[in-house]
């Protein structure tokens, strides 16, 4: 018998700094900045990333949406406020419109050192942001269990999250162009399918053995068993720009894997499809978002996104209840109607041109809207 899980959340982003005269983000950023955000914050709520250039935050372990969402305010307005003394600004995008990887500097932690000698020019060009959301799921066992059967909704979470237009100055074609540059990662992308924990912690430890990786934290699926906490994270999506975009995600993320467990409480199970067909549906996610739909494999068609987002809301309406975040779940409604962070980059940029501005000018305008649209509900 498995425990029943506590469904508790957390959301981690990653920010990319920004100098608000240039509009390029600052590749070797005061270290006052991160010194000055552990301060304000909990341990282990604010630690670097990879490239200098970029922040990372983290909620505490929350029992509500609600408490993840003031908590996320709280560390997002801090990095706000302290950036700001020294002329820079976060901005909660996946790649930044305009700036080249080649010219970032790594963070020298041992942890990045090493990083970078094992993956070289791949380490280099993360110039990538994303969200992760972790939800508490204590047994083990049921962890893989829900792991194997979320794998189908992880496209639409992509989906209504897409901010990674622009890639060194040019318009992609996709909305999430993040994950083309993480996908070069070796052990990225959907998560095997497991039978039981202990046939993960097999696969793990024959790498661990072999030298591969030094623990499961080097295993970087869209969805993984966390190494660190009891929970399950989810880690395809890009960064919301907008701060309820992000809770809206997390509290379907968290409701889905609560009717996931309901389901299974009745002996009910949803259907596991070939990793070909949800590979299908993310590259989908990526390059369309919300606006050419998913397929429908049991039918063999493309639905639209709005079709499939209210039939899951509709789906997952009493875990919501129970769980305290109806209004976070219906929100994500909107999403799809008003448009991702892609689509207003996009649109920012081409009415810059249509005003006159130049290529250059159009992408610091998409800069200056993502900066003040971080600050949005603060």
């Amino acid at each position: 018998m498995h425990v029943q899980p506590s469904f508790t959340v957390g959301i981690e982003e990653e920010y990319h700094l920004v100098d608000k005269i240039t509009r390029d983000v600052v590749s070797d950023p005061p270290h006052e900045i991160l010194e000055e955000c552990e301060r304000l914050s909990e341990e282990g709520q604010v630690s670097p990333e990879l490239l200098r250039s970029q922040i990372e935050v983290g909620t505490r372990v929350c029992h509500t949406i609600a408490e993840a969402r003031d908590d996320l305010a709280r560390l997002r307005r801090m990095v706000v406020d302290v950036t700001g003394k020294y002329g820079l600004a976060p901005m909660a995008a996946s790649t930044h419109p305009f700036a080249h990887w080649q010219t970032q500097r790594h963070t020298d932690k041992e942890r990045y050192n090493a990083l970078s000698r094992d993956m070289q020019a791949l380490a280099r060009r993360m110039l990538i942001c994303g969200m992760h959301v972790h939800v508490g799921v204590e047994d083990d066992e049921l962890r893989i269990d829900l792991m194997n059967q979320f794998t189908h909704f992880l496209p639409l979470m992509l989906a209504l999250s897409c901010s990674s237009p622009f890639w060194e100055g040019g318009d992609t074609g996709l909305k999430s162009f993040r994950l083309t540059v993480f996908d070069n990662f070796p052990r990225t992308g959907l998560p095997e399918r497991f039978s039981s924990f202990a046939e993960y912690q097999s696969q793990v430890r024959v790498m661990e053995k072999a030298g591969i990786i030094e623990d499961a934290t080097r295993i970087w699926w869209d969805l993984r068993p966390s190494a660190r906490y009891p929970t399950l994270e989810m880690r395809i999506t890009d960064l919301c720009t907008r701060l309820d975009d992000a809770v809206s995600v997390a509290a379907l993320t968290m409701c889905v894997l609560s009717m996931l467990y309901r389901l299974r409480q009745e002996h009910k199970v949803w259907r596991i499809y070939p990793r070909i067909l949800v590979d299908q549906n993310r590259w989908r996610a990526m390059r369309y978002g919300v606006d050419e739909g998913l397929v429908d494999f049991a039918a063999a068609e493309i639905i639209p996104f709005t079709d499939l987002l209210e039939e899951l809301v509709a789906l997952v309406r009493d875990d919501a209840q129970r769980l305290g975040c109806t209004e976070e779940v219906e929100r994500a409604l909107e999403i799809p109607k008003r448009g991702t962070s892609a689509h207003r980059q996009l649109e920012t940029y081409k009415t810059a041109i249509i005003e006159g501005a130049s290529h250059d000018e159009a992408l610091r305008a998409v800069v200056d809207m993502l900066i003040d649209a971080t600050k949005e509900g603060l």
